[in-house]
């Protein structure tokens, strides 16, 4: 049997590699005022070529930071998202060892056909492809070994990043950003847990055909190894030379994809990641990777639509309410003046009823101007703490902002907004909580 437990000597390995890694991470004005001279975009290259090779989560926590406005450069994100999606697979025997602690000695008796190479390989896992005995075209998961013991080392080594972060700039209050993104992290290690979210989202999208969900082998699926439908598609990014209106059935689709559960149910995909669907020819999209899921109080959504409300209409009692019900605190006019700015942004195209690409108005350029802005003033202030949710929930906005900009995608994102929220009910929402999240999530 594979043993799970790594030694001592395995973890301190582990946070030397990680040292030598995560220290890099370190946003370029934190390394110059430590007197650190940096070429940023040398430093990004070096620091990819050192993570390829660790298994682990160091890339989806700079993924995740690479929303939050100000803490991590853009030229890193940059390289870090990319490496998400293309990192190194392990070999045959790790293969080998991994299937048969998890199905038995004799797994191999289950399929006509296993393939040896990983098709993709991301930072807890890779993906085989597999024909079983009863002709099912198969995509098996098989977690990376150790993980836990490897996300807990990451995360303590994290955890002394953001206080060196703390230390230097005086923007954000990151301990709700850490105390959330450790929560998740430790649950993506769950592979049934991962299939159960799966089953909930079919049931909240059932009604949304052109939205495809793999189906679950139980049979073959445990805590480690998760066992799907294969499902063919095109890689989402190559729909980008496509006709314009299959560009933009695509991106609605994705849009609905993504928040009509966060809108019916309070459910939200917590990994943006284009590497995480397929298209068809027709638009339909199919999604992957449930591990990363944030369930919502009903009350914070009512925030989310107050927030759209209040800037629609300029109503500052609206927009403070809002961000009140959010979980923020003690805010003073600078902080709201801030955080309004950044909402500006994210909301700024459902605010016109017209059709309209997001370059319009959320080009990465001004994205970047606006999280500088935004920092400022909240170093200014004297910082802020975020309230957890909303490091996944800006997360979202900021990730699909980006595959629709990408996608070059033309909707009037105002009437396919509207159409989501349409009826929405903190009652509804809740039942919906009650009905499906039976264990929670």
């Amino acid at each position: 049997m594979e043993s799970e437990t790594s030694s001592l000597g395995q973890r301190l390995k582990r946070y030397g590699n990680v040292s030598l890694g995560g220290a890099s991470l370190l946003p370029t004005f934190l390394l110059k005022s430590l007197g650190v001279k940096v070429d940023p975009y040398q430093h990004a290259d070096d620091i990819t070529a050192v993570l390829g090779n660790l298994k682990g989560p160091l890339m989806k926590i700079a993924q995740i930071l690479g929303t939050v406005p100000g803490i991590l450069p853009e030229e890193y994100s940059e390289k870090l998202r990319k490496l998400q999606a293309e990192a190194p697979s392990m070999g045959w025997p790790f293969v080998k060892r991994r299937m048969a602690t998890e199905l038995g000695s004799s797994w191999q008796d289950h399929f006509k056909h296993f393939e040896k190479t990983a098709r993709f390989a991301a930072s807890l896992g890779q993906v085989h492809h597999a024909v079983d005995q009863k002709g099912r075209a198969l995509a098996l998961k098989l977690q990376y070994p150790d993980m836990k013991g490897i996300i807990e080392a990451d995360l303590l080594q994290f955890k002394g990043l953001l206080s060196l972060y703390n230390k230097f700039s005086k923007g954000l209050e990151t301990g709700e950003i850490y105390e959330e993104i450790k929560k998740h992290l430790l649950e993506e290690l769950d592979y049934e847990k991962e299939a159960f979210h799966m089953e909930v989202f079919r049931a909240v999208l059932k009604d949304f055909k052109a939205i495809r969900i793999p189906t679950v082998v139980p049979e073959f699926t445990t805590k480690r190894l998760l066992t799907l439908s294969w499902e063919e598609g095109r890689p989402l990014l190559e729909f980008k030379d496509a006709p314009q209106t299959l560009k933009n059935t695509v991106a609605q689709n994705l849009f609905e994809a993504w928040y009509v559960p966060f809108y019916r149910a309070g459910l939200l995909h917590g990994d943006p990641h284009p590497g995480n669907y397929r298209g068809q020819e027709d638009g339909t999209l199919t999604l992957f990777d449930f591990g990363c899921v944030r369930v919502f109080r009903p009350k914070f959504i009512q925030g989310v639509i107050d927030l759209y409300r209040s800037l629609l209409t300029n109503d500052e009692a609206l927009m403070v309410f809002a961000y009140e019900s959010w979980g923020f605190k003690n805010l003073q006019k600078p902080v709201i003046t801030a955080l309004t700015l950044w909402a500006r942004f994210l909301y700024g195209p459902l605010l016109y009823d017209r059709v309209m690409s997001l370059q319009e108005n959320s080009t990465p350029e001004a994205g970047k101007a606006i999280a500088a802005t935004v920092h400022k003033a909240l170093r200014e202030a004297g910082g802020i703490s975020p309230p957890r949710e909303f490091v996944f929930m800006d997360r979202a906005a900021v990730g699909l902002g980006s595959v629709f900009i990408r996608l070059e995608a033309k909707l009037n994102w105002h009437r396919v907004f509207e159409n989501v929220i349409e009826g929405f009910d903190v009652q509804y929402v809740e039942k919906q909580q009650n009905k499906y999240l039976n264990p929670k999530i």
